[in-house]
């Protein structure tokens, strides 16, 4: 950065403190709402999705061979197998748009073609079939049809698009060395390394299940009674397999690649949480700088700009997983229409502020830059579309 830079940068962040409006009471309440939304997701999040999640990338980064990788996601391979593969991989997990972050950053340094990492990164939090189930039970089952569809869709037209852009950088990538060589195949059997990574996914998923709505007996609430049964179970499945395949420099290699990815990820994350709840607010409906008033107002009817709008702020939102359908209830009752709440559902599940500095980090200004204006656009279009005909 040159002088003069630093120091412009050093004269506004003086006058932001200078003029920091500390006696408004709107300004100390988006300033409150911004800790509670840090501390909820330090408590909700962190233990048991970023921590599972960052061993997982981990692995991926110290176990999985670059070959297999570049068999089925690299940018050699073909369209027809390596899209559906990063699709259906995503959906598996379902986890948030910040949990998935580790995981994409992952795949992408072991040899992942940009397209299907990118497909990857979005099926990831927007192709969650529970909640695409809630979605369908609350909001009505043509929303919840909708979102399925058109997340399905989204993840393999994005990872598609993403290649078409950024094609000659991608073919220097691996011709540069930017793709790692393969590792020494390791002493360990194929369906060994399997169940492993399986048990691993077990644990991240399950102990994540979200709670089913009251009264509801279906199998989705079976299985959260048991939840920390099933977990529980993968867990001990997960040390023993730990204890009994993989030695002691192994095990170094894995907490080490695990430890890089935390350190990468987790202070971005943690200041964009902060500064989502300060604009938009809290986990319990507070009100952020930004009052909610307003974006309920401007998200009516089914025009241009009330879809473009809801895309956008369903962008910048954290939406834990499920919370976005609780969220989008509310606003619907406030008059939003069906078509910017089906916008706001492609966007919002799988961009947040803190997700979109994560994402920079891993591929850079401009493809961070069109990976969100492809969702927002795609999501315009999408509640275009739906609103005109429901």
């Amino acid at each position: 950065m040159k002088e003069r830079s630093k120091l412009l940068l050093m004269l506004a962040v003086f006058a932001a403190c200078w003029f920091l409006p500390v006696g408004s009471d709107r300004f100390m309440a988006a300033v409150d709402e911004g800790l509670k939304l840090l501390r909820w997701y330090a408590r909700e999040h962190v233990l048991l999705c970023l921590i599972p999640a960052f061993f997982i990338a981990g692995a991926i980064g110290v176990f999985v061979s670059q070959g297999t990788v570049m068999k089925y996601l690299g940018p050699a391979a073909k369209k027809i197998v390596a899209y559906p593969v990063a699709a259906v991989s995503g959906s598996i997990l379902a986890v948030c748009s910040c949990t998935v972050l580790p995981l994409f950053a992952s795949i992408h340094k072991r040899g992942a073609g940009l397209g299907p990492a990118s497909a990857f990164l979005y099926s990831g939090p927007a192709i969650n079939v529970l909640a695409i189930i809630l979605t369908a039970r609350v909001l009505g089952p043509e929303l919840g049809m909708a979102r399925a569809l058109g997340a399905i869709l989204f993840s393999v037209v994005i990872g598609l698009f993403m290649h078409l852009f950024f094609r000659k950088q991608e073919q220097a990538r691996q011709t540069e060395g930017g793709i790692v060589m393969p590792d020494q195949e390791s002493g360990r059997k194929l369906w060994q390394d399997g169940v492993y990574f399986a048990a691993m996914v077990g644990v991240l998923v399950f102990a994540n299940w979200g709670r089913p709505a009251a009264g509801d007996t279906s199998i989705w609430a079976a299985i959260h009674s048991a939840k920390w049964v099933i977990t529980g179970i993968f867990g001990l499945a997960l040390a023993s397999f730990v204890w009994r395949w993989f030695d002691k420099d192994e095990l170094s290699d894995w907490t080490e690649s695990s430890w890089g990815f935390a350190k990468q990820i987790m202070p971005l994350l943690f200041a964009g949480v902060l500064v989502a709840g300060f604009l938009l607010g809290g986990p319990e409906g507070g009100q952020g700088i930004i009052p909610s008033q307003w974006v309920s107002s401007m998200v009516g009817g089914n025009s241009i700009a009330a879809n473009l709008f809801a895309s956008v702020a369903g962008a910048f939102m954290y939406f834990a997983t499920l919370t976005e359908v609780p969220i989008l209830e509310g606003l619907i009752g406030a008059g939003m229409g069906k078509g910017p709440a089906l916008a706001l559902l492609l966007a919002g599940p799988a961009l947040s502020l803190p997700n979109m500095l994560v994402i920079r980090t891993v591929l850079g200004t401009a493809k961070t830059l069109a990976f969100i204006g492809l969702v927002v656009v795609l999501s315009t279009v999408a509640g275009l579309l739906y609103g005109a005909f429901f």
